[in-house]
């Protein structure tokens, strides 16, 4: 195991969403996983960026953001980057699953956030991207 914190991207244009995903997830989602830091972004220039630049484990977008959404944004990423890490898409309403389904995101969460299903589904995810690539 790494001894580097993993690097969460955490989008929304509001300042209390961005808080209240990284309080939900915590600073270590599970014990296998190790700390994660955490880089806030507020727009999405600052998220497209930072994913390019390729040193992100997760991103968790925020299905509500303007004006751009996070729905959108992930699929615009998984569509654009090659080998795009994982994404969590975080929405308000459970019907909007099937938006985050569309989007080719990882994982979906739900508002109002609960810390233990919002830890553990980040700790899956990134469970599932660390798996090494099996050659036959």
């Amino acid at each position: 195991m790494s001894t580097q914190p993993l690097k969460i991207l955490v989008y929304s244009h509001r300042p209390n969403i961005r808080e209240a995903i990284i309080t939900a997830v915590g600073r270590r989602p599970a014990p296998d996983i190790g700390r994660v830091d955490y880089i806030e972004a507020g727009t999405v220039s600052e998220v497209l960026m930072t994913m390019d630049a390729g040193r992100i484990d997760l991103a968790i977008l925020d299905g509500e953001a303007q004006p751009t959404g996070g729905i959108g944004l992930c699929r615009q990423l998984k569509n654009e980057i090659t080998d795009c890490g994982p994404i969590v898409i975080a929405v308000r309403r459970k019907d909007d699953r099937w938006l985050a389904t569309w989007s080719q995101a990882d994982a979906v969460v739900i508002y109002p956030l609960d810390p233990l299903a919002a830890a553990e589904t980040v700790a899956d995810v990134l469970r599932a991207r660390r798996l090494p690539v099996a050659r036959g």
